[in-house]
Parts: structure tokens; C-alpha cells; sequence
């Protein structure tokens, strides 16, 4: 058996969403900045991302992360986000899964009762401050970048679903809100398929009709999520929301067909969007909590800290706490007879075969 390649990762998950981390089998990849490490690895190391996230070692509803040396001397750690479709410049729960699994693992020091770190994500520096007691993580907060609403309550055209009046803003990616009970939702798990196919839906009508790129970095661009709001189910929750994560292109022709999956978790940098939206409308006051859950009951608490700018828009600084467990600590290997060294997608599961 002649085995190649391996790599080291810790499955966690954080309010029941995956991400998967790679802590070993990669030293480093090229780019001055841990943006430019991210266009690397999308550009010319995409294997890593097909290899570790479809089928037989993945799954559609599998994040990964790779940590990788930071660029900046003030940051511990840098990491990156791969995802089915894209490599996100920012992502809550994997931020949360990557500050977990550093300190659990004993890759980072850990330090009693609060462990400070700051990770280097795509997006830029994110300070993280880690609850720890008995060597057990028992939260994550991060200081997320800025937050911003770009369009509020404008009207979008959706075939076959009418009208919406949909919310646009960034949290870290780019997020299309809808209101969940025009389209007649609760936001429940038996409600999953039928939120999957609403949400591409409207991810496809939103990247026709309002385009979106971010003011300091035009390569952050479009649409890969959507998130329907509802009111919360839990008496302690502010409001319940369900995002939805591409798995492939979206077709008109084919508008039924399965081509995206639930956010298990509250959703970090959804909810960072979300507050940015309550509070362009005066709904959310500065440091204020908001507790905002997932579609499994699982919260994340949101704070707005202070105010700022992003080129024309006004914007806030959010903070986001959550927690993550560890699951399973594998090493991944090719076999140099497998005749699937990148993996593959099957159209039972995937958006496409």
C-alpha cells in the first residue's frame, strides 16, 4: 500500500455546525497576507479544499479550515475557510471550531480563566477571548470586522416566489435576509429541504438584481448564503433565523433541484449581518445582547460595540459568542491507486453528479 499526502485534522463543531481543522500535513502556502494565501489556495491548491470536503471524507454540509502561519506579527494564528463552493473571507463558526481546537490541542497556550489570542482570517485580524476552566474551552468571543447593512427593505423579484422585500448586508460575507413568514416558514428541521430551495431561489434573484462587492477589497464579491428571520421559538432569544450554504450553481430550469444546505449552527457572521440591520433601523442599541438562534435551538450572542464607516456606509463592530466540541481527531491519507484522490459528488446529495 503506497499512502501520500497526509494531513491531520480535528472535526469539531460549534452550535452544531461542522468545521472541520487541519492542523497538520501542510507547512505553509504562498501570499504576503492571509487574503492572498486564500487566492492561492483557490487558484492553485483547490484539490486540498475537493479532497477534505466531498464524498468519501467529506460531506455536503462539511466546512474545513486550514491553519497556517500568520502574516501579521500581531496575530498567533492564521487560518482559512473552505467551504463547497467558495473560500469565505470570514465565518463565525469556524472561527469559533479554529480558537477551540488551537487552545484544546494544546497549540496555543491555554490559560486560565481567559485565554486571549488574535486569529488572522482572510478577512483581517480577529481578537478572540476564550472562557477556559479544566482545560476545557467553555466559549469563544471574537471581535468580528465590520458590519455594514447595505440596501433595507428593497423589493426583489423572484420567480415563482413574487415580491420579497429583502434586507442586504455584509458580516463577514454577504448576506440576502427575507422574512421567513411571508414565505410561510416557522424555521423548523422539518422544514429543511423547503428552506434550502426558498433560499437558492432568492440568492439567485439577488445576485441579478443587486449585485454586491465590498468597499476595501473588490474581490470580496456575490453571494453564497441567504438567511430567512423569524421570531425566536425560545422565550430567552431575541429572534430565529436559518441560513442557507450553497453546494453548487444554482439553475432557473431547475429551480426544485437540490443545490444548497442548512447552517446547523445560529450562524456567526449571519448574525454579525443581522444586527448591523437591526441597528441601521435603530432596533439594536450599542452593546446591547443579542441572542439569536439556529435552526436547531442552538444560540450564538451578538454585541454591537462601537460604530464606524466602510467607504459609503455606515457600519458597527460586532461581537459574537459561542461554544464548540470536539469530535474525532483523524489523519487523512491518498492512496496512490484511489481513483477518487479529489473526491467526488454524487446528485442523491449534491447539487450536481
Amino acid at each position: 500500500m503506497r499512502l501520500s499526502g497526509m494531513l491531520t485534522a480535528v472535526d469539531v463543531h460549534a452550535g452544531g455546525e461542522p468545521g472541520r481543522v487541519i492542523v497538520g500535513g501542510v507547512l505553509d502556502v504562498p501570499g504576503s497576507t492571509m487574503f492572498d494565501k486564500r487566492v492561492y489556495l483557490e487558484q492553485h491548491a483547490d484539490h486540498l479544499r475537493r479532497r477534505m470536503l466531498r464524498e468519501p471524507r467529506g460531506y455536503p454540509g462539511l466546512c474545513c479550515n486550514l491553519i497556517l502561519p500568520p502574516t501579521r506579527p500581531e496575530a498567533d494564528a492564521g487560518f482559512v475557510i473552505m467551504e463547497q463552493t467558495d473560500y469565505p473571507p470570514m465565518s463565525g463558526s469556524n472561527t469559533i471550531c479554529v480558537a477551540t481546537v488551537l487552545l484544546e490541542t494544546g497549540m496555543l497556550p491555554m490559560r486560565e480563566p481567559i485565554t486571549e489570542l488574535v486569529l488572522e482570517a482572510p478577512a483581517g485580524l480577529i481578537a478572540v477571548r476564550a472562557a477556559v476552566a479544566n482545560g476545557k474551552v467553555q466559549s469563544v468571543t471574537f471581535r468580528n470586522v465590520p458590519a455594514f447593512a447595505v440596501h433595507l427593505d428593497v423589493s426583489l423579484e423572484v420567480p415563482r416566489l413574487g415580491t420579497l422585500t429583502v434586507d442586504i448586508a455584509y458580516g463577514g460575507m454577504f448576506y440576502v435576509i427575507a422574512d421567513a413568514a411571508a414565505l410561510g416558514l416557522r424555521l423548523v428541521p422539518s422544514e429543511g429541504r423547503e428552506i434550502v430551495r426558498v433560499g437558492e431561489m432568492i440568492k439567485a434573484a439577488a445576485r441579478e438584481q443587486f449585485p454586491v462587492v465590498h468597499p476595501d477589497n473588490v474581490a470580496v464579491r456575490g453571494y453564497s448564503v441567504a438567511q430567512l428571520s423569524g421570531p425566536a421559538h425560545s422565550p430567552d432569544a431575541a429572534m430565529r433565523n436559518a441560513v442557507v450554504i450553497s453546494t453548487g450553481a444554482f439553475d432557473w430550469d431547475r429551480p426544485d433541484t437540490w443545490t444548497g444546505v442548512l447552517d446547523r449552527s445560529a450562524c456567526g457572521t449571519g448574525t454579525c449581518a443581522r444586527m448591523a440591520t437591526l441597528h441601521a433601523r435603530g432596533q439594536l442599541a450599542l452593546n446591547q445582547p443579542f441572542r439569536h438562534e439556529g435552526i436547531l435551538g442552538t444560540v450564538f450572542i451578538g454585541c454591537l460595540v462601537s460604530e464606524t464607516r466602510v467607504g459609503p456606509h455606515p457600519a458597527v463592530i460586532p461581537t459574537l459568542t459561542g461554544s464548540a466540541w470536539i469530535t474525532s481527531i483523524s489523519q487523512y491519507v491518498l492512496d496512490a491507486e484511489d481513483p477518487f484522490p479529489e473526491g467526488f459528488t454524487v446528485g442523491d446529495l449534491w447539487a450536481s453528479s
